[in-house]
Parts: C-alpha cells; sequence; structure tokens
C-alpha cells in the first residue's frame, strides 16, 4: 500500500483488538485501537480515518451509537462493523445508522483485509468521479455537491444516495441487475444490503416525483431502470 490507510479499530476484547492490529499493521495498514466506544467517538474528532472497524457490543458507547455519531460527520469514510451477533435485525439496524457492511467472527483476516480494500478502492474512484454531473430529465445531479438541481429547487442527497444515482446514471436507460448495483455501490451482493439498497431507491424515486419524464423502474425478478 504506498499511501497507510489510517484505521480506526474500536474493539473492547483485547485479544482480538492485538490481533486485528498487529495483522492490518503486518499488511501496511495505520491502525488506532480504542477498547470502548466513547474512546473511539473522541479520536474520531481529533484523528482523519479512510475505515472504521467498529465492535457493535462495546463498552460506554455501543458500536451503533459510534457509528450514527460518525455519519453525522462523514458521509464517505466507510464504517464495517465486527460483530458476534447474525441476528437479522442486528444487521438491518447496523445499516440503519449508516455501516457499510458487517463480519461476523469467527472471520479470517484475510476475508477481513479483502473487504476492507473493497470499500477503499471505492473510496478513492468515487474522489475521481466527483466532478462528474449528468442531466436527468429537466434535473440536474451534481454528484460533487451531492445536490440535484430543480429550476430553483435545490434537493441534498446523502452520499449513499449519491453514490447510488451515480451509478444509475451512468447507465441511464439500461437495465441493470440487482446484483450488479449491489457489487458496484455497496461493494458485495447481499441479502441486507439489498434491503438497505430498497429503502435508497425509495427515496431517490421521491426526489424524481416533480418530473415525471424520470422513471426509476423496477424490472421484477431482474434489477433496475433508470428511464431519463
Amino acid at each position: 500500500m504506498a499511501d497507510k490507510a489510517k484505521v480506526l479499530l474500536a474493539e473492547d476484547d483485547t485479544s482480538l483488538a492485538f490481533v486485528i492490529k498487529d495483522n492490518l499493521e503486518e499488511a501496511g495498514y495505520d491502525v488506532l485501537w480504542c477498547s470502548d466506544g466513547e474512546t473511539a467517538w473522541q479520536q474520531y474528532q481529533k484523528n482523519h480515518f479512510d475505515i472504521c472497524l467498529l465492535d457493535v457490543m462495546m463498552p460506554v458507547k455501543d458500536g451503533f451509537t459510534v457509528a450514527k455519531k460518525i455519519r453525522q460527520k462523514s458521509d464517505v469514510v466507510p464504517i464495517l462493523f465486527i460483530t458476534a451477533r447474525s441476528m437479522e435485525q442486528d444487521k438491518l439496524d447496523g445499516f440503519k445508522t449508516g455501516a457499510d457492511d458487517y463480519i461476523t467472527k469467527p472471520f479470517s483476516m484475510q476475508e477481513l483485509i479483502m473487504r476492507m480494500e473493497v470499500f477503499l478502492r471505492r473510496t478513492k474512484k468515487m474522489h475521481f468521479e466527483k466532478s462528474h454531473e449528468y442531466a436527468i430529465g429537466r434535473m440536474r445531479f451534481s454528484f460533487a455537491d451531492l445536490k440535484i438541481y430543480d429550476g430553483d429547487k435545490v434537493i441534498s442527497l446523502t452520499q449513499r444516495e449519491a453514490d447510488l444515482l451515480n451509478f444509475f446514471c451512468q447507465h441511464t436507460n439500461k437495465v441493470l441487475k440487482r446484483e450488479e448495483v449491489l457489487i458496484n455501490v455497496w461493494g458485495k451482493d447481499d441479502y441486507f444490503l439489498g434491503r438497505s439498497m430498497d429503502v435508497f431507491i425509495t427515496k431517490l424515486r421521491k426526489h424524481f416525483k416533480e418530473d415525471p419524464s424520470i422513471v426509476l423502474e423496477t424490472i421484477h425478478g431482474i434489477g433496475f431502470r433508470l428511464n431519463a
């Protein structure tokens, strides 16, 4: 790794934390470890991090609480939950807080590093694409500003909404498979991420409701098509 990516690791299991930290540093990452959620949040405010690894169950502040606070500061930094819990509701709650992915204990370090690199590559790619603007019907979408302009009306987007719309705009009027959208925007095809994606699709449709020439169509059993 030419430039060391800085990792915020929040994990209260000391043994596991040392294993993760040692392996990530050996792989070329710069890791700052915190043993509880409150310390992790304090460190996040003082430093720049390229990616955050948060245990769900931690003292003082749990991972969900820390993720919500991070998302209030940044829509861009990737957040991965490290969890021993595999309940469906926990995963869905994690995505609602703004997490990008989760990895369930026990896991291999190779799997964790591969997951991390997917999101770090995506973040780097986003910086190159930031200047792009698209005309959609009568609207104008600026990825750099995270905004849709409709005459005098300005619609602000979250980073995730902008990522999703950016991918649709790159393939206007083409049918995109669900798994294709998930892999390109979220980094992998996963049932829980698919549930999260459906929420964002609904949000985008609400933004387009003032212009009937824009239709974000669901192709049942296949995926989606942005008709504009």
